[in-house]
């Protein structure tokens, strides 16, 4: 398989929106509640724990396996690089799924959780138990993203160096995870932020 081809076999796989399946399995579109996004945080304010678990699961694995399996199958002198295309790939599958066209997709943070997985496992794993913390300490899931978006990317420079290609792309990544959370980071300014178990208006259809 070409690296092209990977890149697109990759978004593709990005794009299969297990949020708005798992919705519709309940006779829902979550982009009609809730916040509106297509993330397992949603999915599990509107549809419960056990679906927002099994989404947020998925998602993981769609940023994971691409990154996992399709590195060792591609003719190229730059694994590491296109790897971290696949993982970027599928990222931008989830943000912005083709089967929806291109509208309602998540924020990215379990599928870039995934790619992460597979490109640097204990950092991954480290941002991960920060997340939880702060999750379990104050019942934010927007704040324990932003938390594991910060340290995700130090974990990753301490461990394999701040040139690292995966700790550059792990930065921007962090960066991105901000900025599809600045609606909730001004949730959390205002004290108006939903915690878990707290449910949120519908969304604007």
């Amino acid at each position: 398989m070409s690296p092209a081809v990977g890149v697109v076999v990759s978004y593709l796989v990005g794009s299969i929106p297990f949020a708005y399946l798992a919705g519709r399995a309940h006779g829902v579109d979550l982009r009609r509640h809730g916040s509106g996004n297509l993330g397992a945080t949603n999915a599990m304010r509107v549809l419960g724990t056990p679906t927002g678990i099994l989404v947020y699961a998925a998602d993981t694995l769609k940023g994971f396996l691409p990154v996992f399996f399709l590195s060792d199958r591609t003719a190229t002198d730059h694994p590491q690089l296109w790897a971290i295309a696949y993982g970027v790939a599928a990222i931008a599958g989830h943000v912005r799924p083709i089967f929806l066209l291109g509208h309602g997709g998540g924020k990215g943070v379990a599928t870039a959780g995934g790619v992460f997985l597979a490109l640097a496992w204990l950092p991954t794993v480290i941002a991960a138990a920060v997340f939880s913390i702060v999750v379990f300490a104050l019942r934010y899931v927007s704040l324990g993203s932003l938390a594991a978006a910060i340290a995700l990317p130090i974990g990753i420079g301490i461990s394999k160096g701040w040139t690292n290609a995966v700790f550059v792309v792990s930065a921007l990544v962090g960066v991105f995870v901000f900025w599809t959370h600045r609606a909730n980071i001004k949730r959390l300014r205002q004290r108006v932020e939903p915690r878990i178990g707290e449910s949120r208006r519908p969304a604007t259809p």
